[in-house]
């Protein structure tokens, strides 16, 4: 038997990242659970483990150099390596963030997660996914960043913010970018949207399941080495930058 893949899987202790753990998880996967809170981290990978999951739990605060290195090199003891790194921890800002008015510590708050802290995570994880097999990296990013779909008429993306939907539009250029220099590598690295999906970061107003929101990262983690990189996705399919 081949040995099982490994994915870590950030701000996995809850919403969407703990059902993409779960997801994973289902297919034989060995999961790291990165959450920086460590009773809801240990609560989610009880809850997995009851469910049959192997995951462990990764203390990863994704806005610390420090904890990005120490989770990598956790994950190299207790796993042996990564295939796979979805990173899925961010925060909205709160509300209201209307370009006009919004305090420029908010937006500063919100790239050092979004963005910085998916450089920070990505860069830390990179030595163990070049060793891998078929390695996957999945940004979740968001329609509300696609600057197409902001600037078409009648189409709809909620409230303005000024600060999440840049961090957003950020991630996805910094996906392509990541695209381009690993082009000669076995990684592939997309984008992906979840949809309007119900958690605690939008006050649950959303009207898909953490579950329907995971389906796209799942479906990402898993594509073939013939797959493709510095994309966007939802479930649909493409979604213009």
């Amino acid at each position: 038997m081949s040995e099982p893949k490994i994915a870590l899987v950030t701000g996995a202790n809850k919403g969407i990242g703990y059902e993409i753990a779960a997801g994973l998880g289902t297919l034989g996967w060995r999961i790291g659970v990165g959450a920086r809170d460590r009773q809801r981290r240990e609560t989610a990978v009880e809850k997995l483990r009851a469910a049959g999951a192997d995951a462990f739990g990764v203390p990863l605060d994704v806005d610390d150099d420090a904890s990005a290195a120490a989770a990598a090199e956790l994950i190299a003891d207790q796993a042996g390596g990564l295939d796979v790194l979805v990173n899925n921890a961010a925060i909205t800002g709160g509300m209201p963030q209307a370009p006009t008015t919004v305090d420029p510590a908010t937006v500063r708050t919100v790239v050092e997660t979004n963005v910085i802290g998916v450089i920070r995570v990505t860069n830390a994880m990179l030595p163990m996914l070049y060793r891998s097999a078929s390695p996957r990296i999945v940004n979740m990013s968001s329609s509300v960043g696609s600057l197409a779909l902001q600037t078409t008429p009648d189409i709809d993306l909620g409230p303005i913010l000024t600060a999440y939907s840049a961090s957003k539009t950020f991630l996805n250029a910094v996906t392509v970018q990541y695209a381009e220099q690993l082009r000669d590598t076995d990684i592939l690295i997309n984008a992906a949207c979840p949809g309007y999906t119900a958690t605690d970061l939008n006050g649950f107003q959303g009207l898909r399941t953490p579950q329907q929101g995971a389906a796209i990262a799942i479906h990402l983690a898993t594509l073939p080495d013939d797959g493709p990189t510095g994309g966007f996705f939802d479930d649909a399919g493409t979604v213009p930058w």
